[in-house]
């Protein structure tokens, strides 16, 4: 496969693929980001060539990725709906593919994972995050919405009911060893370690013959990915709840203190949509 993109740097080393996010500090899902994304899964889907793992992380040291460009969700939107059908024109659905992709998808977090930004790591078949500065999140429930890219299906999962109804509802942040014991990610490392087990392991399972690793993948897949319909329905749901006039008056009050910046509020979101008062 060819890799030529604006916002993703790309190395192949030994049949691993390390696609790294360089959208701007914050790596927003956005236009041009969520289009490279969309061919880069392209890519993998239709012919992976010797690709047979996918690291993604980030070239921030703050920033995995820090949620979606609240700004220009039509716009990115439309992006995502070049990766499916009719009916498929939803940041979740294209999500949904990702998750599908027939090699192994590592996510490597350091920084801040919320929003859009997590859901695209949870799409990633494992998570591992650097214990001294990985921080995951869902924050829309603070706005007045819900996390529309597939965090709900995710994380009720991996989490169970009353640990998914904490972290969504309460829409707070989550150190990366919490999220650990959580079950949000496979494992929190020392950020030294990190680099050396996500390579190693990334080059053990590309070293395996691909047909059974492939298989593998696609049988634990149907057993645990949601169904399309759920995954669709909270789409909706997104696009329905930021267009509230209370969801916007939130998402202005974040905006007008610093929201899409690089700055405190940013930094420490979880804690900032817990303080809004009308």
């Amino acid at each position: 496969m060819a890799f030529d993109y604006t916002s993703i740097q790309t190395r192949v080393e030994d049949g691993v693929l390390s696609a790294t996010l360089d959208a701007g500090p914050l790596n927003l899902l956005g236009v041009d980001l969520v289009r490279d994304l969309v061919s880069l899964v392209d890519g993998l889907s239709n012919d992976p060539g010797d690709v047979r793992v996918v690291i993604i992380d980030s070239a921030s040291p703050n920033y995995f990725s820090a949620h979606v460009d609240l700004a220009a969700v039509p716009q990115y939107t439309a992006e995502a709906a070049k990766a499916g059908g009719p009916g498929d024109a939803s940041l979740g659905m294209f999500l949904h593919k990702l998750a599908r992709v027939p090699v192994i998808t590592i996510a490597k977090v350091r920084g801040r994972a919320r929003g859009g930004g997590n859901e695209l790591a949870l799409a990633c078949d494992m998570i591992f995050a650097s214990r001294d500065n990985a921080v995951f999140g869902q924050f829309e429930a603070g706005t007045g919405a819900l996390p529309g890219g597939g965090g709900i299906q995710h994380l009720t999962r991996r989490l169970g009911r009353t640990r998914a109804v904490e972290a969504i509802t309460g829409a707070a942040d989550f150190d990366a060893d919490l999220a650990e014991r959580y079950g949000w990610i496979n494992r929190a490392l020392p950020d030294t370690e990190l680099d050396g087990f996500v390579e190693s392991l990334a080059k053990r399972i590309a070293g395996f013959p691909p047909q059974g690793v492939k298989a593998a993948k696609r049988a634990i897949n149907d057993l645990t990915l949601a169904e399309p319909a759920h995954v669709r329905s909270d789409a909706v749901l997104f696009q329905g709840l930021i267009a509230l006039p209370e969801t916007r008056e939130r998402l202005d009050h974040l905006a007008d203190r610093g929201l899409q910046s690089d700055g405190e509020l940013e930094r420490d979101l979880g804690k900032a949509v817990g303080e809004f008062r009308p």
